[in-house]
């Protein structure tokens, strides 16, 4: 149970970022500052927008993963190509987590 008040000043700017960047981050203004101060993990709420970017990704990811077990027999350089594409759509999957 948190009990003690503590302040500081900022200027007019700084404030108005620090609530731009709670908003973001689905806190509060004193608890986006207490975390900050702590070096814990702030991680920024994701836009519908990105939301469906994501989920076309994990479609696309899928898809090119099946494509490249059907092509493996036929013809293993596609494979690669089609494997190498996954990889790079995987990693941008990874950079939406951080």
């Amino acid at each position: 149970m948190k009990k003690e008040f503590v302040q500081f000043r900022c200027s007019v700017y700084e404030k108005k970022l620090l609530k731009v960047k709670a908003r973001k981050s689905g806190l509060s203004v004193s608890e986006y500052c207490r975390r900050a101060a702590f070096e814990d993990r702030i991680v920024e709420r994701m836009t519908d927008e990105q939301i469906d970017a994501y989920k076309l990704l994990v479609k696309y990811q899928r898809n090119f993963r099946l494509i490249t077990n059907m092509f493996r027999k036929r013809n293993p350089r596609l494979a690669e190509e089609t494997a190498q594409l996954a990889k790079e759509i995987r990693q941008q999957l990874l950079n939406f987590k951080k």
